[in-house]
């Protein structure tokens, strides 16, 4: 009972943090407290058959998250290296796999007992890969969610967030971008700007909004309706030096950025982090793609807040210390 009554507050913070703005990283944090809850509150009040299944599913979820995710994840980190190369980015979903084989010989080696500090030098990481954990996991379900809200449409601009071109031409991941804005741009009437914003990159033979502009306009789109941005070199300066171009063009109400799904959360983050009217939509990507894409996104949400986040394992680290310490009296 006490687990159900402890889930309104998240509960009601969510409902109220989501009206207010969708975009903000809290709610992330919310959503992951009240399911969170919800399931403790369901392992506490479950009783007979029900019972039985409850165990099996978190059984299942333990053997699933400790054993078979890590190999899954770095099965995934072989593939990307294969296909992508071998950059630090595309290397995230395997160094994950390994982090959570060490967290697991990590806990297997305290639950032998042995030396005292051994004992609590393993509760110590096993407490900040559980935090890290459940930052990953929320951020992950949220950004599923905010990837799948209903757009109301009205838009004065759609900005189309640039990625890099393969010798010269639009990649299967900018092409993804651009055929999602089109539709985008063909769904409101076919009345906003549609602004490609991508500058050139020193291996590139022209700007990124170049090769876009080419693509939309052979997509059928109104060479018209299309405006440039060929200097952003960032997702932010995408979203601001974009913005000054639909503002210059007349159209400085709200705005639609284009990127990838696994892209859109940290986007609105930065949008709303700007102080900029901008939704974010995001294209499908290649299913490999994706754990270490998703990966990435999420480190860069937690690094720019990692002041909170250090605070908050500070906290747990002095409480465990604490606990410790009475344990020991």
């Amino acid at each position: 009972m006490l687990y159900g009554v402890l889930a309104v507050i998240p509960a009601v913070l969510f409902v109220f943090g989501f009206k207010r703005d969708p975009r903000s990283v809290r709610n992330a944090v919310w959503l992951g407290l009240l399911l969170v809850l919800l399931g403790l509150w369901a392992i506490a009040t479950a009783s007979g058959p029900i019972a039985d299944v409850i165990g099996f599913a978190v059984l299942a979820v333990v053997l699933g998250v400790g054993l078979v995710l890590p190999l899954v994840l770095i099965g995934n980190g072989v593939v990307m290296v294969r296909r992508e190369g071998r950059r630090l980015a595309n290397l995230l979903s395997l160094l994950a796999g390994v982090a959570i084989i060490a967290v697991d010989a990590v806990f297997l080696l305290a639950l032998r007992g042995g030396l005292d500090w051994v004992v609590a030098v393993a509760g110590a990481v096993v407490i900040l890969s559980a935090y890290a954990g459940f930052i990953l996991v929320s951020l992950l379900v949220y950004a599923f969610v905010y990837g799948r809200l209903g757009r109301v449409g009205g838009y004065e601009a759609v900005i189309v967030c640039g990625a890099g071109l393969v010798k010269g031409a639009v990649s299967p991941l900018l092409a993804g971008r651009l055929d999602r804005a089109a539709a985008v741009f063909r769904g409101e009437g076919e009345s906003p700007l549609l602004v490609v914003s991508g500058g050139q990159g020193p291996d590139e033979p022209r700007s990124e909004a170049e090769a876009m502009r080419e693509y939309l306009v052979e997509a059928g789109v109104p060479d018209a309706a299309i405006a440039v941005e060929d200097k952003a070199r960032t997702t932010e300066e995408n979203l601001r030096l974009g913005t000054e171009v639909a503002r210059e063009q007349g159209r400085a109400g709200r705005a639609m950025a284009v990127t990838s799904n696994y892209h859109a959360l940290r986007t609105a983050v930065l949008a709303r982090d700007l102080g900029l009217p901008i939704d974010v939509v995001g294209s499908r990507t290649a299913l490999y793609f994706l754990p270490s894409a998703f990966l990435r996104e999420v480190v860069a949400i937690i690094v720019r807040r990692w002041r909170a986040h250090a605070i908050a394992c500070a906290a747990l680290l002095a409480a465990y210390g604490l606990l410790l310490y009475w344990a020991a009296s």
